[in-house]
């Protein structure tokens, strides 16, 4: 039954959902990365695999607000050059998704973003603005976002190292993770990953995700463009490291 799930939680999950749905809105207008913490929360009360399915129905909910919200800051040369590669890196996730269980999954993004977030310190030397360079983070964002909804880490460092204030930050991550959403919403199907009961699931929590899209709107613009920063890489952090020790 699609209501299944529904009658399946717990109080205590049903409050984690909630928190997690809010934190979900929170990060699509504020801090990307406090996505991952809700992420880890869906990942307490639900198998890995479906909190995928549920988290990236919720995602692209957040998603339609940013993408209005922020719709004046967005590099659109900075999206096109890197849609070839984030499909690549999608298709390799989808199947890697399919071969490896949740251990290996965790794991593996986990050692991917503590690699991004050291070489993040010698950003000059990167060359950040290099095609090649973009090339390889989208196509990380692909990969991570489509095993695991983990492709903002890799997409906020990119958009750091490149150096863009928060607002053109907020603006290309929204229209970038709300064309990769959409895009992986068939595949996910496809797998199984989303089913009807977490259909249900997501859309009970939409006005939840509604609201943490309210509050991060009133937050962001209270936070000047060096905490900004800071607030991003530490997120990633916290993480890169939660995926390796879970």
């Amino acid at each position: 039954m699609p209501n299944a799930l529904l009658v399946e939680l717990s109080p205590l999950g049903w409050a984690i959902v909630i928190a997690a749905a809010l934190l979900i809105g929170f990060a699509k207008t504020a801090i990307g990365g406090v996505a991952m913490v809700a992420v880890a929360l869906f990942a307490l009360v639900l198998p890995t695999k479906d909190s995928t399915g549920a988290v990236l129905l919720l995602l692209l909910t957040g998603d339609l607000v940013a993408i209005w919200v922020y719709r004046r800051h967005v590099d659109w040369r900075l999206i096109a050059r890197l849609i070839l590669p984030v499909l690549i890196g999608i298709g390799l996730g989808a199947w890697f998704l399919s071969q490896v269980d949740d251990l290996v999954l965790r794991r593996t993004i986990g050692g991917i973003l503590l690699v991004l977030l050291v070489a993040g310190f010698w950003r000059e030397k990167l060359r950040p603005h290099h095609p090649a360079v973009g090339a390889g983070y989208g196509g990380l964002a692909g990969f991570t976002t489509m095993v695991a909804n983990a492709g903002g880490p890799p997409m906020n460092l990119y958009l750091l190292a490149v150096g863009y204030d928060k607002w053109r930050f907020l603006g290309t991550s929204a229209w970038f993770f709300f064309a990769v959403n959409l895009t992986k919403l068939p595949v996910s199907i496809g797998l199984g990953i989303i089913r009807p009961e977490l259909a249900v699931l997501a859309g009970v929590l939409v006005p939840l995700v509604l609201l943490g899209t309210w509050i991060g709107r009133i937050v962001i613009k209270r936070i000047d463009q060096q905490l900004f920063e800071r607030l991003v890489t530490v997120f990633v952090a916290l993480t890169a490291v939660y995926l390796l020790i879970r």
